[in-house]
């Protein structure tokens, strides 16, 4: 096993567990950071959406009612910031905005089968009051943020106890048999943001492994500079003095001197080399004249 074998050897073993350790530690990083950049787009949507609800309490459903007298769904947060975000899925389809709901007063706000799982897990923890998590759509994987929907305002229940108590205009528009039975303090639903995850994952990738590919070229640039190094600093003089060795050693002294040159460890080993050789020469000299 030669020198060079050798320092390859330890240089690939070196490389390979750097590789594997950077290529980990960034690959979770990069990962880490999409799951980040794709929440922080959630957690905007979201206040977005909060932010149309209480415009619409604060300026809107008061004037509208006063002024028609009867119930007009543009006058329901809830309602108001779903169109909102169903104009804004007209540019990103795949951003989705949902005021989910177990017995909801538009049906288009029922939850379904995953969007009731969230809702109980909000209704029977109390603690929870966010929950974030990923799901397969048919588009690619989603991240999701949900947050509890509950009737704090007792004035949500004029509409909302019993259907004699409706304004006959909402149970014409949407029937007797939605949007009734909640109670004060309940958790009837949940607002949830579904951001797709997709184009952040690949630029993760794409970024991994541009960063893999560029260590990976920077080993292989340093591997052969460290091989033409090893070959001409420390390889080659070595081979001369084992080759001289060698002919010195089966009584051949007309070989001629190493080189010299240079202060380093192998200059110094070849001026000693050349000094044995002379001292060799000068006592197989002397052998033969006694």
């Amino acid at each position: 096993m030669g020198l060079r074998f050798k320092f390859n050897l330890v240089l690939s073993i070196v490389f390979l567990l750097g590789i594997t350790l950077f290529g980990y530690v960034s690959y979770v990083m990069l990962q880490n950071n999409a799951r980040d950049e794709v929440l922080r787009s959630a957690g905007v949507m979201m206040e977005a959406a909060l932010s149309m609800r209480t415009y619409t309490v604060d300026h809107v459903a008061q004037k509208l009612q006063a002024s028609q007298g009867e119930f007009l769904p543009e006058s329901v947060p809830a309602f108001a910031a779903t169109e909102a975000m169903n104009t804004l899925r007209k540019t990103y389809s795949d951003y989705v905005y949902k005021e989910a709901a177990l017995n909801p007063t538009n049906p288009r706000d029922r939850a379904v089968e995953w969007e009731t799982d969230l809702i109980n897990d909000f209704r029977s923890n109390e603690s929870h009051h966010e929950l974030i998590g990923t799901r397969m759509t048919p588009s690619g994987m989603s991240l999701y943020l949900a947050r509890p929907f509950q009737i704090k305002d007792p004035a949500c229940l004029v509409c909302h106890s019993t259907p004699n108590q409706a304004s006959d205009s909402m149970i014409k528009l949407y029937g007797p048999n939605n949007g009734f039975g909640w109670k004060l303090n309940e958790v009837i639903g949940a607002q949830i943001i579904s951001v797709p995850m997709q184009l952040p994952i690949d630029n993760a990738n794409r970024a991994f492994f541009t960063f893999m590919a560029s260590l990976a070229g920077v080993f292989i640039a340093l591997f052969i500079i460290l091989n033409v190094m090893l070959s001409v600093l420390i390889v080659r003089p070595i081979t001369r003095m084992s080759a001289a060795a060698d002919r010195i050693s089966v009584g051949q002294t007309d070989i001629p001197e190493l080189p010299e040159t240079g202060k380093d460890e192998v200059a110094l080993l070849g001026r000693s080399f050349n000094r044995m050789r002379r001292s060799l020469e000068k006592a197989m000299r002397m052998i033969d004249q006694s």
